[in-house]
């Protein structure tokens, strides 16, 4: 592929800016026409040809216009990443939502919620791992016999329960101490799972008869609730306010949607991807290996700093609004890092 002319990327990038607009095949007449393009009708669709010949374009039809390709798409949205804005409104509307959560809220719920109604796509959150995430309340319940359960609450408001097994012998009666130690410990700046096990560990050397005993059944109950969670965990928000774009009238494509919303570890594995890459990442058709073929994943990393990260998405058709959505999504990602990290900044 050779490097396209000053000419040839005007006339693609108004290809692309149409198709997005309007959704149909994009003639000669019609660039000339709203893009300010000073040449003939014949010239532009002869660059129009030779964009078709390079893979940038495809013509649906003999006698139709162009639409763009995923290279096409590709060109246009790597350029519009260097010079990406979030708007006024957008960003307004985020930090509202975001930054005024009563207590108790669920942050990736409510993050996701405005991805999705202000992108009109469907959002998808993967929240950073609870076992690595600073925790705001950890304590062991009686379950049945040989059993406790564990509610971990994040400080971004997830909740999770997990199942800890204890041996034969152990007394709940020493629930209540144990709790004692762990409410100690999370008092501490940057407690996370991860990090109340290694202060437990430091500390039963230190402690001698019962209280050494509770530290060690402490460690091990812990240790168990550390062990990371499912990897189908994510959520997703805005389905319906996808499904009613124009795009979804074909039963099909909002079928392959719903498989593609199915395959949880997929969804996870590029959100991870998202993670080891860093800013926002931007993937077009068949570079998400999803099983639909018109889909973008927009997706960006959040977290504080040294902690523990999590990532969010918009999923929609090719034909999306990139200008807008790509910096919704990062900025979206960049004020959720101050929630969590408890700033109250206005990003």
């Amino acid at each position: 592929m050779g490097e396209l002319t000053y000419r040839a990327r005007r006339i693609l990038y108004a290809t692309v800016t149409e198709y997005i607009a309007s959704g149909e095949p994009v003639g000669s007449r019609k660039l000339a026409k709203r893009y300010g393009i000073n040449l003939s009708p014949a010239t532009i669709r002869n660059v129009l040809s030779d964009l078709e010949e390079e893979g940038f374009l495809a013509q649906p039809h003999t006698s139709a216009g162009r639409v763009p390709t995923t290279l096409g798409f590709r060109v246009f949205v790597d350029a519009l990443v260097h010079m990406r804005e979030v708007g006024a409104e957008d960003r307004a509307a985020v930090i509202h939502r975001l930054q005024n959560l009563a207590p108790g809220t669920d942050v990736l719920k409510v993050a996701g919620e405005v991805l999705s109604s202000l992108t009109g796509a469907a959002a998808v959150v993967s929240p950073p791992k609870p076992e690595e995430e600073r925790l705001a309340q950890l304590r062991f319940m009686p379950l049945r016999e040989g059993q406790l359960l564990a509610i971990l609450v994040t400080k971004s408001g997830a909740v999770q329960n997990r199942i800890v097994t204890v041996p034969d012998g152990f007394e709940n009666k020493s629930l209540e101490r144990i709790n004692n130690i762990l409410e100690e410990l999370l008092a501490e700046e940057g407690s996370s799972l991860v990090a109340i096990k290694e202060r437990l560990a430091t500390g039963i050397s230190e402690e001698r008869g019962l209280v050494q005993q509770l530290r060690v059944q402490a460690r091990q109950m812990v240790e168990q609730a550390s062990k990371p969670s499912s990897t189908s965990e994510v959520r997703i928000e805005g389905q319906g306010r996808l499904f009613d774009r124009p795009e979804f009238l074909d039963g099909e494509k909002i079928r392959g949607y719903l498989r593609a919303f199915d395959d949880r570890e997929r969804l996870v594995t590029l959100l991870e991807e998202t993670l080891a890459s860093g800013g926002v990442r931007v993937l077009i058709g068949s570079e998400a290996g999803l099983d639909v073929e018109d889909v973008t994943l927009i997706s960006s990393s959040f977290g504080r700093t040294g902690g523990s990260a999590g990532s969010l998405a918009v999923i929609g058709p090719t034909r999306m609004d990139y200008a807008k959505v790509v910096p919704i999504v990062e900025f979206t990602a960049k004020v959720m890092t101050e929630v969590l990290a408890g700033g109250d900044d206005d990003a």
